[in-house]
């Protein structure tokens, strides 16, 4: 981290006039400021609020691929960071950047630390948040595993498929709500049943606006549709507010080519050997040639 020539000497006096200021991007774009400093600070194209309360303990870092650490701890505030935001994970992985700055001369500053949030805890007034450093992405499986299944996240760079396109989502207001997790709409059956499980459920409008959960269940009947999410997303929503529901996957080879065309970027290994092969015995009605085992008839 390169310091500048007057920072340095500043650093070398006696009385320094330093603080930190830190910035939050959350990911859906939301920036704020904070400084543990006394007034607001201006840089970087921020202003850095005072009236904020975060602050953090000694940052842990180090050389080579160890993950750098520490703990950030502010207070909740109408303003700022409110409980609701930290409840429904609006901040969980976070862009954090730290800068150590001479608050006479806000030009003069080091970025000391860059990462993301990690865990956050709601304490009494106030958070917890961890910090983790860049290289905790490294610490990340990697490669390819060599499974029947698909790999890839449907719409994500391996897969390729557009899941915003006619047939395979739509966009329509709450009519009931049960448990913040389970919908149930009146008229949605131009989709086949099951067609949205395991797809994404994005809110659209109201408190829980930019929330995302992921489909559990889809069951259509003559009396209309339920889709009940995997978990609650910790946030209000309400009738009329607009949500949308976008085509599952379950990652299977026959999905891929059945229902999405989209085979060719099939990401697994359909025709590897199941645990059942590893449990497979002669039997004198069997076909052991080294063939294909499809329509064999063995047991």
């Amino acid at each position: 981290m390169a310091i500048s020539e007057e920072f340095q000497a500043h650093l070398l006096q006696g009385v320094t006039t330093l603080c930190r200021a830190w910035a939050v991007v959350r990911k859906d774009g939301t920036t704020y400021g904070f400084t543990d400093h006394d007034t607001d600070l201006d840089f970087e194209g921020l202003r850095f609020k005072a009236d904020t309360g975060l602050s953090a303990s000694a940052l842990a870092q180090s050389t080579g691929l160890s993950v750098d650490n520490t703990e950030a701890l502010g207070a909740l505030s109408a303003a700022a960071i409110t409980e609701e935001d930290i409840r429904a994970g609006r901040f969980d992985g976070a862009d954090v950047r730290c800068w150590l700055v001479n608050w006479a001369q806000v030009e003069q500053r080091v970025l000391v630390f860059k990462g993301s949030f990690g865990e956050i805890i709601r304490v009494s007034g106030g958070f917890r948040a961890e910090l983790r450093g860049l290289t905790e992405q490294l610490n990340q499986p990697q490669g390819r595993v060599y499974q029947s299944g698909c790999s890839a996240v449907l719409g994500d760079g391996g897969c390729g498929f557009q899941t915003l396109q006619p047939g395979f989502y739509t966009e329509i207001a709450v009519e009931r709500v049960e448990k913040g997790k389970i919908f149930t709409f009146d008229a949605l059956s131009e989709f086949d049943d099951r067609w949205f499980e395991r797809g994404r459920f994005t809110v659209l409008s109201g408190a829980a606006e930019g929330l995302v959960g992921v489909v559990k269940n889809d069951r259509l009947s003559a009396s209309g549709r339920v889709v009940e999410l995997w978990e609650d997303l910790r946030a209000e929503i309400a009738t009329g507010d607009r949500v949308r529901l976008e085509a599952g996957c379950d990652r299977r080879a026959e999905t891929c080519r059945l229902k999405f065309d989209n085979f060719l970027n099939f990401r697994g290994f359909p025709h590897v050997p199941g645990e059942d092969w590893l449990a497979r015995y002669p039997v004198q009605s069997g076909d052991y040639d080294g063939g294909s085992l499809q329509g064999s008839g063995s047991t």
